[in-house]
């Protein structure tokens, strides 16, 4: 069942956690090219595409094809320039 936001809070959650608990600096995620939910979820969190993946991984006994995403975190109070 999708339009609850359960994905959207979960990845939220998520992204807090790498950031503020964990201290990454950067996230990567990965949808079937035709889950435009997921996709939505993703852009409505910040993460930008960044290109596909063929053959990425195994489902339902096929290598499949995947879109790739990533969110380049910043630590909390930092100033946003890029390198």
């Amino acid at each position: 069942m999708t339009g609850r936001g359960i994905g959207s809070a979960a990845v939220a959650f998520a992204v807090e956690a790498a950031q503020d608990v964990l201290g990454l600096h950067r996230l990567q995620a990965a949808t079937l090219p035709h889950n435009s939910a997921s996709q939505r979820v993703l852009d409505r969190a910040g993460f930008e595409e960044i290109g596909v993946a063929r053959a990425y991984l195994r489902i339902a006994g096929r290598w499949q094809d995947h879109r790739l995403y990533q969110r380049i975190l910043e630590p909390s109070g930092a100033a946003t320039a890029r390198e």
